[in-house]
């Protein structure tokens, strides 16, 4: 059997703009990303099916005999095998969404997975995790970190911690992968675990709560407060005060300043003293953008901070107000609070947003990367030609004017 994970449309644009540039099971939530968790649950690789101009990046791989699996589900190993189980011409259903479906058939858009939505559907009952909003990833990523841990630690040993200055409460839920290190710092793993990844570095002074998870060759600055609910990807720096965020990869936030309930996209960067609220002043129920909906939406939720797409930046001393949402490639500098919506490829701030143009952008994203020893893909370069051309090819852009 071979398993494609699927974007379901109407999911893919509530998480915008973070699936610009993925499908919705490359979305880092727990200590891995969906994908991540689908490969070890179904034992296998796995390939996406996505939109058009994904599928360079993220090509489709179908066969004689494939397993469409939602890409937004977060699985166990029930839902994974019951999955499995499906036969030709089957479909998995769970509170009237699709979840799996099997069949001989090949697709080739996502639009295509409604006509198997109630072939021959099979109901499931049990818990699930689903993303289906941004606010998820964060308000679930504690839960994901508990339930990757387990798994992702079964029979393991851990990397013994050599340092004698660094305090430990419940060593057992601390998981330190080969070639990681602490340095004085304090890690608190009683409300959940603390796992480090390969070669990750835990600098001086870090004061850690759990859960947390960090990536392959990420670092802890000096002194930086980790509250917990926290995950932060591989290859990041990150410092200052965080609480209940999610950092995908290859992204910095290595100094003093708040980051709250939010969601930061890889290759994005926060200079020095960036701050989010998270909570109105009034206390109130947060507004957000709404891709679906070209207009601000009440959350539900009183906490929301910022969400960035991928090689965005912030410079010094920004102010991101509650709900803020920037798209892929932004700049956002200048004092006061910039809009709480600021489209991709745009350049400025409360004063203004001015286009930011696609030579000038795809110029720092390979500085970027070179910094990283890393080329920049002619897939990273069509991807954001086709990105650029859907914000600002239009006679009236995507998010300028109501």
């Amino acid at each position: 059997m071979n398993f494609i994970l699927f974007d379901e449309p109407h999911i893919r644009t509530a998480l915008l703009p973070l699936t610009f540039t993925r499908p919705v099971a490359q979305i880092r939530i727990g200590i891995v990303t969906i994908a991540d968790k689908w490969r070890h649950f179904l034992r296998a690789p796995v390939s996406f099916l996505t939109e058009d101009y994904l599928q360079g990046k993220f090509p489709v791989e179908p066969n004689a005999d494939n397993l469409y699996v939602n890409g937004a589900v977060c699985p166990d190993a029930a839902v994974a095998e019951t999955a499995i189980q499906l036969k030709p011409g089957e479909s998995l259903l769970a509170d009237s969404r699709l979840i799996a479906f099997r069949t001989r058939s090949t697709l080739n858009s996502p639009a295509e997975i409604v006509s198997f939505e109630n072939a021959k559907p099979r109901l499931y009952h049990q818990p699930l995790t689903i993303l289906t909003a941004l606010s998820d990833i964060f308000t679930m990523n504690g839960a994901q970190i508990r339930a990757d841990f387990a798994w992702l630690t079964a029979d393991r040993a851990c990397q013994p911690i050599s340092d004698a200055h660094t305090i430990i409460y419940n060593p057992a839920g601390v998981f330190l992968e080969k070639g990681s290190k602490t340095r004085a710092s304090v890690l608190n793993a009683e409300k959940g675990p603390i796992y480090i990844g390969a070669n990750a570095d835990i600098q001086e002074g870090s004061l850690i709560r759990g859960p947390f998870a960090i990536g392959e060759g990420s670092v802890v600055a000096m002194g930086a407060k980790m509250r917990g609910d926290i995950t932060v990807g591989p290859f990041c720096k990150v410092g200052g005060e965080v609480s209940n965020s999610v950092i995908f990869g290859y992204s910095s936030k290595g100094h003093e300043g708040y980051l709250g309930n939010s969601v930061i996209g890889e290759w994005c960067n926060l200079g020095a003293d960036t701050n989010t609220s998270n909570l109105k002043n009034d206390y109130a129920t947060v507004k957000q953008w709404s891709y679906a909906e070209h207009r601000l939406k009440d959350t539900g939720r009183q906490f929301v901070g910022l969400v960035m797409g991928d090689h965005s930046k912030a410079g010094i001393n920004t102010m991101f107000n509650t709900g803020t949402v920037v798209g892929v490639n932004a700049n956002v500098f200048g004092g006061d609070f910039p809009p709480k919506f600021v489209p991709s490829f745009t350049w400025g701030g409360a004063a203004g947003l001015d286009i930011y143009r696609l030579d000038k952008a795809l110029e720092v994203m390979g500085r970027v990367l070179q910094r990283r020893n890393l080329p920049l893909p002619e897939t990273d370069r069509a991807l954001m030609t086709h990105l650029f051309e859907l914000t600002h090819g239009h006679k009236k852009p995507i998010g300028f004017g109501r």
